[in-house]
């Protein structure tokens, strides 16, 4: 199967392939950097914060039907602390 045909069946299944994930994530962050021109960073994070843990749980309750809360968010909260480290070593951010 090629590159084009991964794709398609990617968006077939409503699955991101990598470069799609990382085009969705840059929308979040454009949204964030246009909100900068008249919100303060300090409180722009602090309502992604809010609004990822929302859609967290709403997808953790009516999406994956998770029976342990507290699993999920321990995975959540590790994954949460391994892509903070990452950026935070990056230089480029």
């Amino acid at each position: 199967m090629n590159r084009k045909e991964r794709r398609a069946q990617q968006a077939a299944d409503g699955q991101l392939g990598p470069a799609d994930f990382m085009q969705l994530a840059n929308k979040f962050i454009d949204v964030a950097n246009r909100a900068n021109a008249t919100v303060k960073a300090t409180e722009l994070h602090n309502a992604f914060l809010f609004g990822s843990a929302r859609y967290s749980a709403f997808v953790a309750k009516n999406v994956l039907e998770v029976e342990n809360q507290e699993e999920f968010v321990d995975h959540m909260t590790k994954q949460y602390v391994e892509m903070l480290r990452q950026h935070l070593a990056d230089p480029s951010v």
